[in-house]
């Protein structure tokens, strides 16, 4: 999951724009932008939504069974989301506008308010509707979208473009309430999560697997055939006019938010066919310190992409190519930090800091 937001990230950072492409591709990088609008751009943090809410549950679950009260549980969900909150405003005063971690508080702290303890049935008629409607605004661009000559649906980012550290924190102070605004949202995808928790899906996924796999299918089909359309103009192949191409924006925004549960099904079938090997348990650390791994790409991006530091977007043929290349080391280097850390048994800095917080 934190190599999906790492590339996805590493691409608005290079292009200073939202989502992040080469608006005039040529040769290699068409293909690079099909790729990104089809399967990552606004396809990454639905996955984290989904794992948001479910772990929102597993803490509530460990509560109770350490003898917390409902009141205590509540207290400590609270305390825990409101410190999210905060931790979402630093990172994104610091290191970067397109933080989530505001906006995940602010949904932790609703959902802890009103769901917690409700029923989650009307999370799937919501879905439903939300399929329903990808479905039929699909059938609009598909069959009544026409030629043109429309640009290509993207935001430019100023705190990207900042030609200095000072500047870049004004921008991004500017940049973060709306942002995060954008983002609140998620519920949907995080209530689906929390659905799937209550059932243990994802602890016994052998008992749900003909689940996953419909799930894995659908999420991901829809996010892909939704993505398409955007994704074939990113790469110069499609040419629309103004009112499909804004429709086609839509639709790429709203399919991502099936990325989510379909990649995060599409994970629990692979820990079928895997063994617990070195690999895998590196992998498991990053995800016990997922907090850390993605304040860490954050501070790489500032450091390494942006043009008052070392700006290495240049570094290679194409930025694309840079960005992608920069996004996988800066990934790998997370994984081996995290299995570092737990060979010796320490958590990540920044899950211990919200621990401490939290509990004390």
């Amino acid at each position: 999951m934190l190599l999906i937001i790492a590339l996805a990230n590493v691409a608005g950072v290079v292009f200073a724009g939202e989502p992040g492409a080469d608006p005039a591709p040529e040769g290699a990088d068409r293909g690079f932008n099909l790729i990104m609008f089809t399967l990552l751009h606004a396809r990454g943090y639905p996955v984290f939504a989904v794992m948001f809410g479910y772990g929102l549950v597993q803490l509530a679950r460990r509560q109770r069974a350490a003898g917390a009260s409902p009141e205590a549980v509540r207290s400590v969900l609270l305390r825990r989301n409101g410190w999210l909150v905060a931790f979402g405003f630093v990172h994104a005063a610091l290191l970067y506008y397109g933080d989530f971690l505001g906006a995940y508080g602010l949904v932790g702290i609703v959902m802890t308010l009103v769901l917690l303890n409700r029923t989650d049935r009307p999370v799937l008629w919501l879905w439903g509707l939300a399929t329903v409607e990808i479905v039929g605004l699909g059938a609009v661009v598909a069959f009544s979208g026409e030629a043109g000559t429309a640009p290509l649906n993207l935001k430019h980012v100023d705190s990207l473009a900042a030609t200095g550290y000072p500047q870049s924190v004004l921008d991004r102070l500017g940049e973060w309430p709306l942002h995060t605004l954008t983002v609140l949202p998620v519920i949907i995808i995080a209530w689906l999560g929390m659905w799937a928790a209550r059932r243990r899906v994802l602890e016994n996924p052998s008992e749900h697997r003909t689940l996953l796999r419909w799930t894995a299918v659908i999420g991901l089909g829809l996010a892909v055939a939704g993505g398409l359309p955007m994704a074939l103009a990113s790469a110069g192949w499609l040419h629309v006019d103004e009112s499909t191409a804004e429709l086609m924006s839509y639709l790429h925004g709203g399919s991502g938010m099936f990325a989510g549960p379909g990649y995060v099904a599409l994970f629990g079938l692979v820990t079928l066919h895997v063994r617990q090997g070195r690999v895998v348990r590196a992998l498991a650390a990053l995800g016990q310190r997922s907090l850390s791994g993605y304040l860490f790409q954050s501070v790489a991006w500032l450091v390494l992409l942006l043009p008052f530091t070392l700006d290495l977007s240049d570094t290679f043929a194409t930025p694309s190519f840079a960005g992608a290349v920069i996004a996988a080391a800066v990934w790998l280097t997370t994984v081996v930090l995290a299995a570092w850390l737990d060979r010796l048994g320490r958590p990540g800095p920044a899950e211990k800091l919200l621990r401490r917080l939290t509990y004390r």
